[in-house]
């Protein structure tokens, strides 16, 4: 294994690297308990990205629009915070979230046409 080198950094005694199996987006795919699930698109038309979330019963029940990833799942997590709601317990589903803006925003930017997976 290559020694790693990391700038002011030691290394545990305890270091371990962990290679990840690859990830099948269908077959590996876990609902969040909650229920809740988020709908992305981008809108061409006004430059924005568009975020719905969605309730168990499939309906939206609120709706974020931005510019940019970050300012996007900030907020989102911020409201969701300050409002004492609990969409999202799943880490899996939280980075979900940050990837698939920041694909939204690429698509935003003209860079690639955005699907959501």
């Amino acid at each position: 294994m290559k020694p790693y080198v990391w700038h002011k950094q030691s290394i545990s005694p305890d270091f371990e690297l962990i290679n990840c199996p690859s990830y099948d987006p269908i077959k590996d795919f876990h609902r969040d308990p909650t229920g809740v699930y988020v709908l992305i698109r981008c809108d061409i038309e006004n430059a924005s990205i568009e975020v719905a979330v969605c309730d168990p019963k499939h309906t939206i029940i609120k709706a974020f629009r931005g510019q940019k990833a970050q300012d996007l799942y900030v907020t989102i997590f911020e409201y969701e915070k300050k409002h004492q709601l609990k969409w999202f317990s799943r880490k899996d589903h939280i980075a979900y979230l940050g990837k698939e803006l920041k694909k939204a925003e690429y698509g935003l930017l003209g860079k690639e046409n955005y699907l959501q997976e």
